[in-house]
C-alpha cells in the first residue's frame, strides 16, 4: 500500500541510477504504480570525485518483485523510443 512509511529494517535497494535526475524518474514511475519508494546518495552522486557514486532506489521489501516488473517494463518503453525523431532544441550558449 503506498501510505505505509518506509522502515529501515524492510528496505530494500531495488535499483541504482546515475544521478538524481533518473532515479526521480523511477521514483516517480513506482510512485504511479502505488509503490512507496525513496532514493539515497542523490546528494554525492553530483559530486566530481574519482569515486563515482550511485543514487539507490529504495522500496519496502514485500514490493521488490512488482517494483522490478515496473522498472523492467520502464526499461522496455524507452527503448521503443526513436530518438531521431525527438526534438531536444537548441543547445544553450555556456
Amino acid at each position: 500500500m503506498a501510505d505505509r512509511p518506509l522502515h529501515p529494517e524492510h528496505v530494500v535497494v531495488v535499483a541504482t541510477a546515475p544521478n538524481e535526475l533518473e532515479a526521480g524518474v523511477i521514483v516517480a514511475a513506482l510512485e504511479e504504480e502505488g509503490i512507496k519508494s525513496s532514493m539515497t546518495g542523490a546528494a554525492t552522486a553530483e559530486f566530481r570525485v574519482a569515486v563515482p557514486a550511485d543514487v539507490q532506489i529504495l522500496v519496502a521489501q514485500e514490493d521488490v518483485a512488482r517494483a522490478k516488473e515496473v522498472i523492467r517494463k520502464g526499461e522496455d518503453d524507452e527503448e521503443d523510443v526513436d530518438w531521431s525523431q525527438v526534438d531536444v532544441g537548441q543547445p544553450e550558449d555556456e
